[in-house]
């Protein structure tokens, strides 16, 4: 049975996770270490399929910056990380744009949007 640890990082206790394989476990994996629920949840995750938030920028046409920084709505798969940044490279938007608006939709086919993270007129 393989054994990884890892350093949990959703809240700030920053708890030294113990993840084993189990197949006794409903989902495989026996965690230890965790002080709270969420650490269960993201030392699995984190196992079977790590997620993370982008934030980058994107250039902007007709506004008082050059560049419009932009967010993805919900984590992607951290394997398309590197692959989504190159998209965002050949992005120009257009002023004026809203916090909030769609900047790319659907981004690699993973029902997740790159948004707007700031209104420019």
């Amino acid at each position: 049975m393989s054994k990884k640890e890892m350093i949990c990082i959703v809240c700030p206790m920053g708890c030294r996770l113990t993840l084993q394989e189990d197949i006794n476990e409903e989902r495989g994996y026996k965690i230890s270490g965790n002080q709270c629920h969420r650490g269960v949840e993201y030392g699995i995750m984190e196992q079977v399929n790590p997620t993370r938030a982008l934030t980058s920028t994107v250039r902007i046409k007709n506004a008082s910056l050059s560049r419009l920084p932009v967010r993805t709505d919900h984590p992607i798969p951290k394997a398309k990380l590197f692959e989504c940044m190159r998209i965002l490279d050949h992005i120009e938007v257009q002023a004026p744009i809203q916090m909030g608006d769609i900047v790319v939709e659907n981004v690699l086919n993973t029902d997740v949007n790159i948004i707007a993270s700031r209104s420019m007129a």
